[in-house]
């Protein structure tokens, strides 16, 4: 099979069914340094890439595929490219990538990413890691995939489950929209996207396979206090207990979610990013808990009741 390029028509219909995640074990980060590099975000948008811009961009890529079979599919403002069936390939650009992306930017993100990213979806394991090695120079440091902001490229092993392509696709959109935003958010807020649906209109997020852990944690009183959390640098955050930190990230933004709180949230804590730049503050105001320490009772509480799957 050669290459096609395959530009969907039309809008694409919302989906109701579960965009089901990847089920690695508890506990285990699925994300992190050295693949997944920030970006550095600016106040002032840059013009969108226009039609010329992808059909230059599509062109180049064409030199890079790493053989016959893959597919091209300009999904806005992506360009998602697989090695499935073409058709495979079509649904998943139409029905997870342009999905995910009009119920995020319906309620979080103002903006595009700047430039135009390309997904890669390799249709399992050894592609996955063949090929990425190939064409980034560095082996995968995660069997599930990844978002690299230096290759604008997120990076995905799709036999592991959309879930994982969700997750990546909100990283390059904070990176577009939230100037400083700190690891525990940025990925709280993408982890919470590993299992989710649509309802009333808005992106859902589901009880994944993080609780198990998280649940383990709490009764052994190894989770730390919101303070900490919002207070760790990116590398605390990816290298002291990466798996309890996604965790307690992730059910925070989902006990926020459940509350109708989280994108009062985002919008809030965006607002005042300068002034409370790990999100803290924010938090208490949100909240309406004077006393964190009785709210973190309240929310182990929460998380403790919860049920995967």
């Amino acid at each position: 099979m050669g290459f096609r390029v395959l530009v969907p028509l039309g809008c694409v219909a919302a989906i109701a069914a579960t965009i089901a995640g990847a089920s690695p074990p508890p506990g285990d980060a699925r994300v992190g340094p050295p693949n997944a590099r920030p970006a550095k975000a600016v106040d002032e948008a840059p013009p969108a890439p226009t039609d010329a811009d992808f059909a230059r961009h599509v062109e180049r890529l064409k030199q890079r595929l790493p053989g016959p079979g893959f597919t091209v599919v300009i999904q806005r403002p992506f360009v998602v490219v697989g090695d499935e069936p073409p058709e495979t390939v079509r649904h998943r650009a139409e029905g997870t990538v342009g999905w995910a992306v009009r119920l995020l930017k319906k309620s979080y993100f103002a903006r595009d990413p700047a430039e135009i990213l390309d997904i890669w979806l390799f249709r399992d394991e050894q592609s996955y890691r063949k090929h990425a090695t190939a064409l980034f120079d560095t082996p995968p440091t995660t069997p599930f995939g990844y978002y690299s902001h230096a290759d604008r490229a997120l990076v995905m092993n799709i036999a592991t489950g959309g879930g994982t392509l969700v997750h990546e696709i909100v990283h390059p959109f904070v990176a577009a929209n939230f100037p400083g935003c700190p690891a525990w958010f940025n990925e709280g807020l993408g982890s919470l996207y590993e299992q989710c649906d649509e309802r009333n209109g808005r992106i859902h997020g589901r009880t994944n396979w993080r609780l198990a852990g998280l649940q383990q944690a709490i009764r052994d009183r190894r989770v730390p206090s919101f303070e900490k959390l919002c207070s760790t640098t990116s590398k605390e955050f990816y290298e002291r207990d990466r798996g309890t930190n996604y965790a307690q990230a992730r059910y925070l933004c989902y006990y926020l979610q459940e509350r109708d709180l989280l994108e009062k949230y985002y919008h809030r804590f965006l607002a005042q990013r300068k002034e409370d730049p790990t999100g803290y503050q924010t938090l208490q105001e949100i909240l309406g808990w004077p006393d964190m320490a009785a709210f973190q009772r309240e929310w182990s509480d929460f998380v403790l009741g919860l049920r995967f799957p």
